[in-house]
């Protein structure tokens, strides 16, 4: 957990700021999961931090939603095409990814414990 506050942190993913009056702020929940190595053992423990938007409001806390989401088939049809040319195939594991993309609306969130504001 302490590595996943640094990363977010470091990346500046968000900024400490008082919350107005009329705005709310979400809460927070770690996701765990553990990475296994082919054989079977453990590689490492992974920790994520969302927020909690099932208790955003349409209209009040968001007005759009999109979700990008590759289907299975197009990926499929992906690796076929590669496999097929001869292309080099190979597999990474992201340590911390982030969403990149333009938000109209401000999003608040309580601080989590291990944060540290400037």
């Amino acid at each position: 957990m302490a590595h996943e506050i640094t990363t977010l942190e470091e990346n500046n993913t968000w900024i400490f700021a008082s919350l107005s009056p009329e705005k709310r702020a979400l809460g927070y929940r770690w996701v765990y999961k553990i990475k296994y190595h082919a054989d079977g053992s453990i590689e490492r423990y992974k920790a994520r931090l969302v927020a909690l938007g099932n208790t955003q409001v349409q209209g009040e806390d968001f007005t759009e939603i999109f979700a990008p989401v590759a289907k299975m088939v197009t990926v499929r049809c992906l690796i076929t095409v590669e496999v097929s040319r001869g292309w080099p195939l190979h597999q990474m594991d992201v340590d911390n990814a982030f969403l990149h993309g333009d938000l109209d609306d401000k999003i608040y969130i309580k601080p989590p414990p291990g944060f540290h504001p400037p």
